[in-house]
């Protein structure tokens, strides 16, 4: 179960936004696994996507449709069959699947984006099966069927990951509402497996496209499970414009900061949840680096900790080794670190000063702060004034076991 992770509650519909769940069958029996979201006209699509050369098939045409299209109306989701690894039968599927939904919803096929995650390099029959069930999806499109799509997109997920915000906004209530599925593969270039947001604010083009970048950079990309960058990443912020106010076109708009920052609030738990919801996860772990010469210094030194199997095996076990901190910060690639000024916490306490032991320090401290479900590690360079921050999480036995039996 997920790491101090609640089930998704209060979910709140966004006006030109719904969303359907279907069985298709695409790899188990008896669970839903596809999710069609249609989009009113005139909404406004930004997206994310990995950088893995190896990127799947749907990524490919998702982009292309994007940056062709004449307007994205619907995305089409798929689990159980990440459609990656499959040559050019994996891209006629992807782009048949696209057609199937325009058919059905009376768009154009390049207003239909794919995606899909499960396993990669499987043979694909994905457009025979979703077209199966589509007619059905599309008759029970609602606008309160988020929740069922944020459990419809989960492949080794063990709870679903959804939540909203709202704000005021000249009078008017602006509502954010996301899902994400994620649990490995986590260490995203461009997001983290998939997400999708959406808000009825009036966030057009440039400023969309800011606005998602911008959330990422404090969200989708400050987390890691276990180092891997999936081939199927993407993340994707739709605005319908249905909220009663004048467009935001452009960052410069005064507007802009508070929609952005509540954009950014969902995106930061749902990428929060992901990595709660690590494979075999039993430890949450914040790091904060502070005290570096500049944001990028400080990020290679939280993700050489975060990445280091030795810390991450020492959390799981409550191990308060903070030796093997000390090797990672030290082998981060920060050549010229002087590390008689370093300062390292576990919790609220200090358990290197100086570059050394602190005095005070005792491993029943230590080992008070490993035993909780939470554990802060924050560093301090002593080298400069910048900062940064990830969210990581222990490496457990059932990692193993679910990679292990993954395919089986």
């Amino acid at each position: 179960m997920a790491v101090g992770l609640d089930p998704p509650r209060n979910i709140l519909p966004i006006a030109g936004v719904r969303l359907s769940v279907a069985e298709a069958g695409i790899r188990y029996v008896g669970r839903r696994d596809l999710t069609l979201i249609h989009l009113a006209e005139g909404s406004q699509v930004a997206a994310v996507f990995t950088r893995n050369r190896f990127c799947a098939a749907p990524v490919l045409v998702a982009r292309h449709h994007l940056a062709e299209g004449p307007g994205v109306r619907a995305l089409v989701i798929n689990t159980g069959n990440a459609n990656a690894g499959t040559g050019v039968a994996g891209l006629r599927a992807a782009e048949a699947s696209c057609r199937e939904v325009a058919e059905q919803l009376g768009c154009a096929p390049g207003a239909v984006l794919p995606f899909s995650t499960g396993v990669i390099g499987e043979p694909v029959a994905l457009a025979e099966k979703i077209a199966a069930v589509l007619p059905a999806c599309v008759a029970g499109l609602a606008e309160d069927q988020w929740e069922a799509a944020a459990a419809a997109i989960m492949t080794t997920d063990t709870v679903a990951k959804c939540c909203s915000r709202q704000i005021e906004m000249d009078g008017v209530t602006i509502t954010v509402t996301g899902m994400a599925k994620g649990s490995g593969m986590i260490r995203p270039d461009m997001a983290t497996m998939l997400a999708y947001i959406a808000t009825d604010a009036p966030l057009h083009g440039a400023a969309l496209q800011q606005c998602l970048r911008e959330a990422m950079a404090q969200s989708f990309n400050r987390i890691t499970v276990d180092g891997d960058t999936s081939t199927n990443d993407a993340c994707v912020l739709m605005a319908t414009g249905r909220a009663a106010l004048p467009p935001v076109t452009k960052a410069t708009d005064p507007r802009y900061g508070k929609l952005r920052d509540t954009i950014t609030l969902v995106a930061q738990w749902l990428a929060q949840a992901v990595v709660r919801d690590g494979e075999g996860a039993t430890k949450f772990i914040p790091i904060r680096i502070s005290g570096g010469y500049d944001e990028a210094e400080c990020l290679r030194v939280a993700y050489r900790m975060a990445h280091s199997p030795l810390i991450k095996t020492a959390f799981f076990a409550s191990d308060p080794n903070w030796g093997r901190l000390l090797a990672a910060i030290g082998s981060a690639g920060v050549d010229d670190l002087d590390v008689a000024g370093v300062q390292v916490w576990l919790g609220d306490t200090r358990i290197v000063r100086d570059g050394a032991r602190d005095p005070a320090y005792s491993e029943a401290a230590g080992q008070a702060v490993m035993v909780q479900e939470e554990i802060p590690v924050r560093v301090d360079l002593g080298r400069g004034a910048a900062e940064a921050q990830i969210w990581t999480c222990d490496l457990s036995y059932d990692y193993v076991r679910i990679n292990a039996d993954y395919r089986s």
